[in-house]
């Protein structure tokens, strides 16, 4: 049988004492505040520049090799900063005394499937996102965002399904740490709801699409097109220019209308035509008269409705459809119909009149008769100044 391994100058001993003349070389609090921050920054530095890491791999290795190397590169340097922080504050006796006083083979076997599990949930990462991208890019009802949910919801499952497992390999209590957890998310849940709320209608969003990226949506008050779909809120740009950014909570419970997704918009243009106008002849002239643009489409045809009997003229209801409907062109097609109608009908001599109203007066008879009186038959004789009828 394998002895263990003791602690002694020539082992992790020694490694205790080179840890513990870290906060020898720099025993003045502000010069440990320094170099950790130095450490600190050194070590975000390099992680943020990992994703250039992974796509600089060189053409004599996998690509998959290559991506191990530096994971496995990364986690070592991020490990090393951290000892060497807890060293530098005098703490390597307590980082020590967490893992026991005696290392044998049971010790080293589970530290190297810890680190088989670590890598096999990465691996796995890797093979759930190019399964993502592949749906995304073969099924149409599987967008991009959808992909990439899809894609983060598989690595968090994969990663804490590797972390249970390495502490249960280790003989940590998992029940304690769920109860933990649990309690935990119960607080969280009741202190950020508003958060959570948004984040749970995002993935309602994400999966009912209601809409994507670049449609032209109307939620509440806000109009504008669609320039990001987030976990937690929807990014528009309206058509002054300004960029809104919707809770997803709020974008679930307004009223939503997508003009863009059926990919044609029906206008509607009313215009007003005089009395004195043959109705159903004024139609035909305006329906004309828009069938010349190209704007409009041709099928469905444009259509043209009597609506109403307005005070000063008789409303027509001037139909039409676009197709790629957006702000802009559903300005320019109405600017051009109204400019079309109204030269039509002027050509047609057919008169579009301003408001107006119609005075009329009629005799009062039986002089001033208050709210529930009667009025008398008979006209009623003002007495004269001398006492007489006049």
């Amino acid at each position: 049988m394998l002895g263990t391994l003791q602690m002694s100058p020539g082992g992790l001993g020694g490694v205790g004492g080179a840890l513990g003349a870290l906060s020898e070389l720099v025993p003045t609090f502000t010069g440990r505040i320094a170099v950790t921050f130095a450490i600190g920054l050194a070590t975000m530095a390099l992680l943020a520049r990992t994703d250039r890491i992974h796509a600089a791999a060189p053409d004599r290795l996998p690509s998959t090799v290559w991506h191990l190397l530096v994971t496995l590169g990364t986690m070592f340097v991020a490990a090393t900063a951290g000892v060497t922080i807890v060293g530098l504050w005098g703490l390597s006796d307590e980082l020590l005394g967490v893992f026991g006083q005696n290392y044998g083979p049971e010790t080293l076997v589970r530290t190297g499937i810890s680190l088989l599990f670590l890598i096999g949930a990465y691996t796995m990462t890797g093979l759930v996102r190019q399964l993502a991208e592949e749906l995304a890019e073969t099924r149409s009802s599987i967008g991009e965002h959808e992909g990439e949910i899809a894609f983060r919801v598989g690595q968090v499952t994969l990663y804490l399904l590797a972390l249970t497992i390495i502490l249960a390999l280790w003989n940590v209590n998992v029940g304690g740490i769920l109860v933990g957890a649990g309690f935990l998310g119960i607080v969280v849940g009741m202190a950020a709801r508003q958060t959570l709320g948004a984040m749970l209608a995002g993935f309602v969003l994400m999966f009912s699409r209601p809409f994507e990226i670049s449609d032209w949506i109307q939620v509440g008050e806000y109009e504008g097109i669609v320039t990001d779909i987030t976990i937690v809120n929807t990014r528009i740009q309206t058509f002054d220019g300004e960029y809104v950014m919707i809770p997803n909570d709020v974008v679930s419970s307004e009223s939503l209308v997508n003009r863009s997704r059926k990919g044609r918009l029906r206008i509607e243009v009313e215009v007003g035509v005089d009395y004195d106008a043959d109705p159903e002849h004024a139609a035909q002239v305006a329906k004309r008269a828009v069938s010349k643009l190209d704007d409009p489409m041709n099928v469905p045809t444009p259509q043209v409705v009597l609506k109403r009997l307005d005070d000063s003229a008789v409303v027509l209801g001037v139909r039409y459809w676009i197709d790629n409907p957006s702000a802009r062109r559903k300005w320019r097609s109405k600017t051009a119909v109204i400019g079309a109608v109204k030269e039509a009908l002027e050509a047609e001599d057919i008169k579009i009149p301003f408001p107006q109203r119609e005075l009329m007066g009629r005799a009062e008879e039986g002089g001033f008769v208050l709210a529930g009186e009667e009025r008398s038959a008979e006209p009623q004789v003002e007495p004269t100044p001398d006492g007489g009828d006049s």
